[in-house]
């Protein structure tokens, strides 16, 4: 009982955060100037310090390497003076095998934030606040860029999508949704989420997987509410998990299923000049959608089983014609999901496609303000996605994310394409968990495009790997929105997730593995 008590477990996290902050931060030899196009400050350290590369693009500075790293005069601390005297604006050097006191700062704080995550002695939404907190509190980011991502436009479109969610719930929609599917799926729990979960992930290919899983969980809701289907049991569990996880796993399917296809494909252009179209990524990665998405239900099945004594309720009666406000309801919102599927023709950000949308429903007298403020979550998006993606950032410009890059990759190099690829998955697929996969993916491909090249690996199977491999952000909450949706409702704990995802991330990677060394293979890409 002691071991579960709050004071402990919050005793637990302080503590990992401590011993983080006393172990030995790694120096490095290698830096990055910026902001430096005449080269001043080399030409003030070139005593200590070699040119080792001039980038082409001057926004990515000049490389520098220690002569005699263990030397008192070739290490960070001269950098530091030299950069502080010239007092040129804008420069500023960064760590390439090294990590920086701020990284470190950060990775203390992550590990405090991940045990609160997983561990939950105060409500996720308190410790999503606490992201913003910390980052200021020890001086890793400034009080304007700590706050800014808890209302990122990601964080408008997921409100939007929760909104939706509620329209549909309201007018029934929902019930004539589940209705449908009960007809084809009896009154099997197993057989309706199977159902359900396996539809929207597919679905989620060619819309927002949030909004996939905001449909699929108030669909599901009134049902399990109806078949007596507690919080926190295992039936409960596998039907609440299955959805987001069937969803991540359904976006990898086409460029507009996620935003990390799309950047991948787009970094992929701009550094080599390859472009992977629409149907070419289909052809490519819908095989390992196909795949991942029903194995995503299956392995939380066998980690939730499901208790057969729950049976859903049965539809006898018929339920009629659609009503006005149906007809209402699903054109504004269906105006709405194809804004979202052609933006990349009229450039207009999902967030406020999304608010014009919900402005729509309130106008038509769908909802009124009340039903929005009284059923939304707003610590869901505004908190605890929010603050997820306030970490990403500062684990990106803290330095941290590089420097796991540089200690991760030299350990594949060499290797040949398959031990890359999978290099690449795995590590996009932890880095993923912590920042959004957009993030996730840009930060990556700049290290590995230039990495496959050198090594004869074509890029595209890097940055399909990238754009796929980061679908799978299924350890923590703040992974992804559809997990964070999922766990609004409060039906399982953040450490269910946790439990399923240690098993799913693996299995679903190797699926990604296989359907690389077979289909790419047949289609001649490797």
């Amino acid at each position: 009982m002691f071991l579960k008590s709050k004071g402990f477990q919050l005793f637990i996290a302080l503590s990992l955060g401590i011993i983080v902050l006393l172990l030995p931060r790694p120096v490095g030899t290698k830096f990055r100037i910026t902001g430096d196009p005449g080269q001043v400050l080399f030409e003030n350290i070139r005593q200590h310090f070699s040119l080792l590369t001039v980038e082409k693009d001057p926004a990515k500075g000049y490389i520098v390497e220690a002569l005699n790293p263990d030397s008192s005069g070739s290490n960070e601390e001269l950098l530091r003076s030299k950069t502080a005297e010239l007092k040129i604006k804008g420069l500023a050097y960064d760590y390439i095998n090294g990590l920086s006191p701020k990284a470190k700062r950060f990775l203390a704080v992550l590990a405090v934030l991940i045990f609160l995550f997983i561990s939950e002695p105060i409500p996720l939404e308190i410790t999503a606040i606490c992201i913003g907190v910390f980052l200021v509190v020890m001086q890793i980011s400034n009080v304007k860029d700590a706050w800014a991502p808890y209302m990122h436009p990601v964080v408008v479109f997921i409100m939007s999508c929760l909104i939706f969610a509620i329209a549909l719930d309201k007018v029934d929609l929902t019930k004539r949704f589940g209705y449908f599917i009960i007809k084809k799926a009896g009154t099997s729990v197993v057989r309706f989420t199977f159902i359900l979960s396996i539809g929207l992930g597919y679905a989620s290919a060619f819309m927002h997987d949030a909004a996939a899983a905001a449909i699929g969980i108030v669909t599901m809701l009134p049902l399990m509410r109806a078949a007596g289907i507690e919080p926190h049991t295992n039936t409960a569990k596998f039907m609440m998990l299955s959805l987001p996880f069937a969803c991540s796993s359904g976006g990898m399917g086409s460029l507009v299923g996620g935003g990390r296809c799309m950047v991948s494909a787009a970094f992929l252009k701009e550094f080599t000049g390859i472009e992977i179209t629409f149907f070419d990524w289909m052809k490519y990665a819908m095989p390992a959608a196909l795949l991942t998405v029903p194995a995503a239900v299956a392995i939380v099945y066998f980690v939730f089983r499901p208790d057969p004594k729950y049976k859903l309720p049965k539809f006898d009666e018929e339920l009629g014609p659609w009503t006005p406000m149906e007809i209402k309801t699903v054109s504004i919102i269906g105006m709405t999901f194809l804004l979202w599927l052609t933006k990349g023709y009229h450039g207009i950000d999902y967030s406020i496609t999304g608010m014009l949308g919900l402005t729509a429903l309130v106008l038509f007298n769908i909802l009124k303000w009340e039903d929005i403020h009284t059923n939304l979550e707003w610590g869901t998006a505004l908190f605890i996605f929010g603050g997820g993606i306030s970490l990403g950032l500062a684990m990106d410009s803290s330095g941290a994310a590089a420097y796991f890059a540089y200690l991760f990759f030299p350990y594949v190099q060499g290797g040949g394409w398959l031990l890359l690829f999978i290099g690449v998955g795995v590590f996009g697929a932890l880095v993923t968990n912590a920042m959004a996969n957009v993030a996730a993916a840009a930060l990556i491909l700049p290290i590995v495009i230039p990495m496959a090249q050198l090594e004869g690996v074509n890029p595209t199977i890097l940055a399909l790997c990238l754009g796929m491999a980061t679908s799978f952000a299924m350890l923590l909450v703040i992974g992804c929105p559809p997990n964070a949706i999922a766990y609004s409702y409060r039906y399982f704990k953040s450490s269910d997730l946790t439990k399923a995802g240690l098993v799913a991330t693996p299995l679903l990677l190797g699926i990604l593995i296989l359907v690389a060394g077979v289909w790419w293979k047949i289609l001649g890409l490797v």
